[in-house]
């Protein structure tokens, strides 16, 4: 049973990496409705946003082509994604839930593939999470990009690069434990399940007002004069204690 499993598991995970494509080919394509491109813009974003990612980490791994470009399933579907986006608005509530679950999926999944793709190339595990999480990310970067956006993974929305990260860490532990099918299970759950506590708890990073200090130079002299003030009255304490103990 668990042999037929793992054997189910590349065609599984192939059929989540497509749904992906067509998932971001339609996220491009709203994108790009948004923007009130026309058939080709739409067209643009919609393959900008499926392969870009995948694309640019089979650049820096040296695996050229891209699979996008050798396999001609992936075109097709992010084109289909962009068509799909033309004609249907899909912003209704339950469209913009479904979106966000199959997005965690798929985020969790592709972050997974970079990750165990570069780690069977031979690199180390810092290069496996970062293209884990261009893999992941880099797509929906170029898409607003070229559409003249700031990239939303950069801040101000809801956590998005974190649970791709999360995934890449959880990849790279089962790819050095002996479980790599194990580790694409798992990184792809917890992509769906961090992605969606994010989005239903409002999760964001701290912005950058909230952490920067606040502190002028000279208070920053004052408080260390205060602190060295306060660690030389306790040696003091120390030593006058000292005196008046009596000698044995």
């Amino acid at each position: 049973m668990l042999s037929q499993f793992n054997a189910c598991l590349p065609e599984i995970f192939r059929a989540i990496d497509l749904t992906g494509v067509l998932l971001n080919g339609v996220l491009g394509g709203r994108l790009a409705r948004m923007k009130r491109f026309d058939a080709v813009g739409f067209c643009v974003l919609a393959i900008t946003s499926a392969l870009g990612g995948g694309m640019v980490r089979d650049v820096l791994l040296g695996a050229a082509p891209p699979v996008a470009l050798t396999d001609p399933r992936y075109l097709t579907v992010a084109l289909a994604g962009a068509g799909v986006a033309m004609l249907w608005k899909l912003d209704s509530r339950p469209w913009r839930i479904a979106l966000i679950l199959a997005d965690g999926m798929v985020l969790g999944c592709w972050a997974a593939t970079g990750a165990l793709k570069t780690l069977v190339a031979g690199f180390g595990i810092l290069p496996a999470l970062l293209l884990g999480l261009m893999t992941a990310v880099g797509g929906g970067m170029i898409r607003d990009v070229c559409a003249g956006n700031v990239p939303q993974v950069l801040g101000g929305n809801y956590l998005y690069a974190t649970p791709a990260l999360a995934s890449a860490i959880v990849m790279v532990v089962a790819y050095k434990c002996g479980f790599p099918s194990l580790g694409m299970v798992l990184a792809t759950l917890i992509g769906l399940g961090f992605t969606a506590l994010a989005h239903r708890r409002r999760w964001v990073l701290p912005q950058n007002s909230e952490w920067t200090l606040q502190l002028s130079s000279s208070q920053v002299q004052k408080m260390l004069r205060m602190r060295a003030a306060r660690r030389a009255d306790k040696l003091r304490n120390r030593h006058e204690k000292n005196a008046e103990m009596p000698p044995e």
